[in-house]
C-alpha cells in the first residue's frame, strides 16, 4: 500500500504522485457503489495500480472538479477581454464558500487604454478595501511571474478566470519549463479560445497549481442560501447591526447593510451582485 495525491485525471485513469514518482492508476469499482469519484487534489491510498481509498477532503470545487485546495488565484485582464467585476464576484463567492484564500491577479495593464486603467483602479480600491490582495504587473505582464512566485510555495492553488486573460501564459512565465499551450482572442467576440482541456496539478514554485479550463459563468451548486451573505466579507461584518434576525438585506427596514451602502461604506456594485446571487440561489431552491 502506498499513499499519494492525484495530480491528473483523464479518461478514467488517475496519475498519483507519491514520493517524487507518478503512478498511473484506476479506481476500484466499489467507488461507484459508494458514489465516490476520485478528484484531482485527492489524497489516496493505492496498490497494484488501483486506488483503494480516498482520504477525507478539506473542500471540493465543483467546476472544475478538484479537492483540497488552499487558494484560488483569480486571473482577470483589464482589456481584451474587459475586466468584469460581476464575474470576479461570482468566483469570489465560491472561494469564500470553500474557505480558501483568494488572490486577484491582473493582466494586460500595459496594453490597456488610459480610460480602461482608470476604470480598473476604481475596482482595485474596492477589492483591496475588502481585504483581497490585488497583484498588478509592476511594468509589463512579463514581471507577473516573479511577483507571483511566493504565492505558490507549499500550497495547492487553482488558477481561475475567463478564457483569454492569459492564465496559461502566466504559468509559463512563472515556470518556463511547463511549455503550456496558449491561445489568442477571438477578434469578433473578444473572448478567449480555450487552451486547457483537462484538470492537472502542475509543480510550480514549490507548490502545486491547476490551470483550469476557461469559463464565463458558474452556478452556485452546493452553496446554501444563508451562506451567500457570508461570502461577501463587508456584508457579513455589517449585518451584525441589522435590526431583525434573519435579515436578507434586500427590502427589510432597519437593515444595517443597506444603510452602509447608502453611506458608501459598501460598494454599490458589490451589493447589487450580492442581491443577484441571493435571488439566484433562492430561485434554484424552488426547483
Amino acid at each position: 500500500m502506498q499513499e499519494g495525491q492525484i495530480v491528473k485525471s483523464v479518461g478514467g485513469f488517475y496519475d498519483v504522485k507519491s514520493e517524487g514518482s507518478v503512478f498511473r492508476c484506476r479506481a476500484r469499482g466499489l467507488f461507484r457503489k459508494q458514489k465516490i469519484k476520485p478528484l484531482v487534489g485527492d489524497y489516496v491510498t493505492f496498490a497494484d495500480d488501483y486506488i483503494t481509498a480516498v482520504h477525507p477532503r478539506t473542500n471540493v470545487l465543483h467546476r472544475p472538479p478538484m479537492a483540497n485546495i488552499d487558494q484560488v488565484l483569480l486571473v482577470f485582464s483589464i482589456t481584451k477581454p474587459a475586466f468584469s467585476g460581476y464575474l470576479l464576484d461570482r468566483i469570489l463567492v465560491h472561494a469564500e464558500a470553500m474557505n480558501v484564500e483568494a488572490v486577484i491577479v491582473v493582466t494586460k495593464n500595459d496594453i490597456a487604454s488610459e480610460k480602461e486603467r482608470v476604470l480598473f483602479h476604481g475596482y482595485r480600491k474596492v477589492y483591496e478595501d475588502v481585504g483581497y490582495p490585488v497583484i498588478v504587473p509592476s511594468e509589463s505582464d512579463e514581471s507577473l511571474g516573479e511577483q507571483l512566485l511566493p504565492y505558490f510555495q507549499d500550497r495547492v492553488s487553482v488558477l481561475a478566470g475567463p478564457s483569454g486573460v492569459g492564465k496559461s501564459t502566466l504559468l509559463n512565465r512563472v515556470s518556463p519549463d511547463l511549455e503550456l499551450e496558449t491561445g489568442g482572442i477571438s477578434e469578433g467576440l473578444e473572448r478567449g479560445k480555450h487552451t486547457t482541456r483537462h484538470v492537472e496539478l502542475l509543480s510550480v514554485g514549490g507548490g502545486s497549481v491547476a490551470d483550469t479550463p476557461g469559463f464565463s459563468s458558474l452556478d452556485f451548486t452546493g452553496i446554501d442560501l444563508e451562506l451567500v451573505q457570508d461570502c461577501f466579507p463587508e456584508i457579513s461584518a455589517a449585518r451584525m447591526d441589522c435590526k431583525y434576525r434573519g435579515c436578507t438585506h434586500r427590502k427589510e427596514d432597519g437593515c444595517a447593510v443597506k444603510a452602509a451602502v447608502e453611506r458608501g461604506e459598501i460598494d454599490g456594485n458589490r451589493y447589487k451582485h450580492y442581491q443577484h446571487f441571493f435571488n439566484e440561489v433562492e430561485e434554484s431552491r424552488r426547483y
